[in-house]
């Protein structure tokens, strides 16, 4: 398996935050899941990350906000990220791509579709000229 990468969750729901760590951890990843897009952003801003995984309704700062915040800042622009959220609604699939996202996932979700996802981003990341 490839290098373990260190994924940041943005996920407000309690049960949601820990089944998406625990499917991530056990793919051979790192976890870093925070309760909101603020404190995700401060993380991903203090630490980095190889790859952002956001809900969109969370306290605080929303996914698309996040997604923004990612996307302008110089540093974290080319992150890869999958928005996971109850959402499913095409407007709010096509508004996840137009603000940024790379991918994105509704709940509820089934495990090996979202670590095929998440190692599908990291593929495409790996194959990005810096």
């Amino acid at each position: 398996m490839a290098e373990p990468m260190k994924i940041v969750i943005a996920e407000d729901d309690d049960n949601f935050r820990a089944l998406i760590s625990e499917v991530i951890e056990g793919a051979g990843h790192r976890p870093l899941a925070e309760p909101n897009g603020r404190l995700a952003w401060e993380r991903l801003k203090n630490e980095g990350a190889d790859l952002l995984i956001t809900d969109i309704n969370m306290p605080e700062m929303d996914g698309f906000a996040l997604l923004r915040n990612v996307r302008s800042d110089e540093a974290l622009r080319g992150l890869p990220v999958l928005m996971l959220t109850i959402r499913e609604l095409v407007e709010d699939q096509v508004a996840g791509y137009e603000t940024g996202a790379d991918d994105y996932l509704t709940k509820p979700f089934d495990s090996a579709v979202l670590v095929a996802r998440v190692n599908a981003l990291a593929r495409r990341a790996a194959k990005k000229p810096l």
